[in-house]
């Protein structure tokens, strides 16, 4: 089992987390095919991630499979927008945590 990591990277883990479930379990290879035509900004970052994963266990993609595929909230940048009447208003700028791991589909 090999596993990567993308630490601190600027995307909503909300959304991150929808593309995710979806490739947990899938062969690493169809998992890379199908978040390469995805449209998302999660469906890059987890596409790289999951070619590390494979690249760092010195795999093939074709013979392995995304044991587990998590992501975790990072730290939140506040910005503030100024409004009317001398206001201002909040933006939240969320960072996420992406772990993948990759492995034979029989071990744990």
């Amino acid at each position: 089992m090999s596993r990567a990591t993308l630490r601190y990277t600027r995307l909503s883990p909300t959304k991150a987390r929808l593309l995710a479930r979806q490739v947990q379990g899938m062969n690493a290879e169809v998992a890379i095919a199908r978040l390469e035509f995805t449209p998302n900004k999660a469906a890059r970052m987890l596409s790289r991630v999951i070619s590390a994963a494979v690249y760092n266990g010195g795999h093939d993609s074709k013979e392995v499979e995304v044991l587990s595929c998590r992501v975790d909230a990072g730290p939140v940048l506040r910005r503030h927008m100024p409004r009317a009447r001398g206001r201002a208003t909040s933006i939240r700028k969320p960072t996420a945590h992406i772990l993948v791991e990759v492995g034979k589909g029989g071990q744990n």
